[in-house]
């Protein structure tokens, strides 16, 4: 254990360029000014949260730049309603726009995905999840002129107790530098084209649909399409599933100005994972942290941090998967895309409504499903 901890701190120290400090570093005076903003209690007392209203907007970061957060810490009591952290979004602005760079349900931005049950707990790079329900962000997020971070309780009951510290430092930004961008996408359910017995012996016949060879990615999930000059990071990614059987024969496909340059071997290797998923499992680059099988109504959550070489993109980029082989499942997908561009960014659709968040069961037929269920 002491080997294998000694030897993640390395890897997360190993990149200076997007991880925030590298141990050589440490000696070295920095030209720059540290500072928090926080929910503590401003009168010196003890009263270190706010409560968010049913329908209220919180600004919890709102800074003249130029500057850089570095660090964001936040947490939802355990006692909120049920999802909660699918029902308060979380929202970034740059230098006063007006389409936010960041938007997403909180938990799915910080790897909980089903809001309810057993939380995962684990250590990454750039997003962890520290027991309980501590939800913490290491993405380096660079403005000029100014920085704001909002939140939202779209819910139907008091967020009683809502606490955060978000750490930053102010100095100059390169001229190179993207700002950070995070986008929330589901399909509940995608659209699937085989409901027979996935591994029964009519699968051959699945094998002689045209449908079966997808070449140019028709009908993929699609993590992100952004236009304009960045970088692509990594996502979380989530499956809630509909029918019996695995997603993960899905590849990925990624369009990086215009060109298909990436098309992977399967969900569990583009998760670095392989023969199919089981025990869980976390790196700073990659993880598994949730997975409850493949049955419907099984729930998986992973990350993929694309630290060793970040996608590289000048006019668009599109990141793709598919649910199962060319898509013929029918599962609930859910994720987040992470990446850094120049602005101006294309705006994004409005998210989804809140009972349309929440993971559950639909009735679409394939294997495992109850015929009888509407």
């Amino acid at each position: 254990m002491k080997l294998f901890c000694s030897g993640m701190l390395l890897l997360v120290l190993s990149f200076p360029a997007w991880g925030q400090y590298s141990v050589r570093d440490l000696p070295n005076l920095p030209d720059y000014e540290t500072h928090r903003d926080s929910s503590y209690d401003h009168t010196g007392a003890n009263h270190d949260y706010i409560s968010v209203q049913p329908g209220q907007t919180v600004t919890i970061f709102d800074e003249d730049g130029p500057g850089e957060i570095r660090h964001i810490w936040t947490t939802i009591p355990p006692w909120s309603e049920a999802y909660a952290h699918q029902k308060v979004v979380i929202r970034a602005y740059w230098d006063g726009e007006t389409d936010p760079s960041v938007e997403s349900p909180l938990g799915n931005f910080f790897g909980i995905a089903f809001g309810t049950g057993t939380f995962p707990v684990f250590q990454s790079a750039l997003i962890s999840v520290l027991p309980a329900q501590a939800l913490n962000s290491y993405f380096p997020m660079p403005f000029r002129k100014h920085g704001k971070i909002t939140i939202t309780n779209e819910g139907h009951k008091e967020i009683s107790d809502y606490y955060w510290n978000i750490d930053w430092v102010k100095s100059d930004v390169s001229a190179k530098a993207g700002y950070f961008h995070a986008q929330y996408h589901q399909c509940t359910p995608c659209k699937g084209w085989y409901f027979g017995d996935i591994y029964g012996n009519d699968f051959d016949e699945a094998r002689k649909d045209p449908r079966w060879h997808n070449i140019n990615g028709e009908d993929n999930y699609v993590v992100l399409d952004a236009k304009g000059e960045g970088v692509f990071v990594g996502m979380m990614f989530s499956v809630f599933n509909n029918q019996w059987g695995a997603w993960n024969e899905g590849d990925d496909m990624i369009w990086i100005d215009g060109e298909k340059r990436i098309n992977g071997t399967g969900g569990e290797d583009y998760f670095n994972s392989a023969w199919g998923f089981g025990n869980l499992y976390q790196t700073p680059e990659v993880g598994l942290v949730e997975f409850s099988g493949e049955q419907p109504g099984s729930r998986s959550t992973m990350y993929r941090w694309h630290l060793e070489a970040p996608m590289r993109f000048h006019k668009s980029i599109k990141v793709t998967m598919e649910d199962g082989q060319a898509n013929l499942r029918s599962d609930n997908i859910f994720s987040v895309a992470y990446w850094y561009q120049m602005e101006p960014h294309t705006p994004f659709p409005p998210l989804p409504p809140v009972e349309k968040r929440i993971p559950k069961i639909y009735s679409t037929g394939g294997a495992g499903q109850d015929p009888n269920m509407k």
